[in-house]
């Protein structure tokens, strides 16, 4: 079967290439709800503060919380904000480009830390695509609305370099499932998971060039790949409601007609099978079975029951806008007199210095395996 690619320009960025099909637009929305076959649900109690601490002499903080939102996989009751020493009431705002939430926050003349908080409840189900590669149909142009997920930007960079690399990862086209299952399977062998070399931008340029990094690097190289392809992918940002340094972690998203959007764990999936590979307890034979169905569910499409999306997408214009526009929100953006406060990565052990910290306690409602950590999950 030969490639075929329309190719269409965004202005001033990287042509991309189109795939060719007869699947009817109309039918085709970016921001269609998760279609996914749902389970497990869990109810967390979260209380998460972050604290900030700007600058001596600060004359303005703000400080945008991001704020995860009901949807078909999960659902968040009760929100209630506070703020410690200052009181303010935040501001509600929503970005147009991915529909992004943040209570906004914005202190005149801080002195020393101030906190920010936000209590809610949240119930996540587990959701899974069983994805079929051969019902995976092919687009002959995306509605201008899927523009954001297919375009380079200053993290998902759609660069020379990646878009003569992806030809070396997928020399043969055959369906965006099999050709993401190619790009997922390189990065896991390209990449080594490592804290001290991750941007926190999901950025491509940063996987690349170190060749380490985490979940933001792995997933924001794998959307550069599949726009380089003509495919629809966005890295999203959310939380793990268990006790961690971090509780950030984010995830890639594939747009996959019929199915939709498609969520990926590429980063925790590798990091699962090095510690079968690892674990001294299993015969060879069962390493590979395990193996074999950690990256079965991985191209099939999973999203756990121990994650709480917040915010989708790379490279936009935060409300009200900031100096700078936000690579991505992993928690919160923070900026003081229009200098970006710089983003902390408690589980990095080489890290000192932090302008900001989060604080979070999260209580479910049964007991909750995280399923790429124990390999039990693998086979219920």
């Amino acid at each position: 079967m030969k490639r075929i690619f329309a190719w269409s320009f965004f202005v001033g960025l990287a042509a991309l290439p189109i795939a060719v099909s007869s699947e009817p637009v109309a039918k085709l929305d970016s921001r269609q709800p998760l279609q996914g076959k749902k389970s497990d649900p869990v109810t967390y109690e979260i209380d998460f503060a972050a604290v900030v601490t700007a600058p001596h002499r600060t004359k303005t903080l703000k400080i945008w919380l991001a704020l995860p939102q009901s949807d078909v996989v999960q659902t968040i009751e009760g929100s209630e904000f506070s703020t410690f020493p200052l009181k303010l009431t935040p501001k509600l705002t929503q970005e147009p480009v991915h529909g992004n939430q943040f209570a906004y926050f914005e202190f005149d003349q801080p002195q020393g830390a101030q906190i920010i908080r936000h209590k809610f409840k949240a119930t996540i189900h587990e959701m899974r695509w069983h994805i079929d590669p051969a019902k995976v149909a092919k687009v002959e142009r995306w509605p201008a609305s899927f523009e954001p997920y297919l375009k380079s930007d200053r993290s998902v960079t759609v660069d020379e370099r990646v878009q003569k690399l992806v030809l070396d990862v997928v020399p043969k086209s055959t369906n965006a499932s099999d050709d993401l299952a190619s790009i997922m399977k390189w990065v896991n062998g390209y990449m080594k998971y490592d804290h001290a070399s991750g941007s926190l931008k999901a950025s491509a340029e940063n996987a690349l060039t170190k060749k380490a990094g985490h979940c933001s690097d792995y997933h924001g190289l794998c959307a550069a790949f599949g726009r380089a392809l003509g495919y629809p992918t966005r890295v999203t940002y959310g939380l793990n409601p268990f006790p961690k340094n971090s509780p950030s972690h984010c995830k890639l998203e594939a747009y996959l007609p019929p199915y939709g959007w498609v969520c990926f764990d590429v980063s925790e999936t590798q990091r699962m099978t090095e510690s079968i590979q690892k674990d001294k307890s299993l015969a060879a034979g069962k390493k590979d079975e395990l193996i074999r169905l950690a990256n079965e569910r991985l191209q099939r499409g999973f999203r756990d029951n121990t994650w709480l999306q917040q915010t989708r997408g790379t490279d936009y214009e935060l409300v009200p806008p900031a100096k700078k526009r936000a690579p991505v929100v992993r928690t919160i953006y923070a900026e003081a007199d229009g200098v970006a406060l710089p983003e902390p990565d408690p589980a990095n052990a080489k890290q000192r210095e932090f302008g900001w910290m989060t604080v979070h306690q999260y209580v479910p409602s049964r007991v909750v395996e995280y399923p790429f950590k124990g390999w039990k999950s693998l086979v219920k």
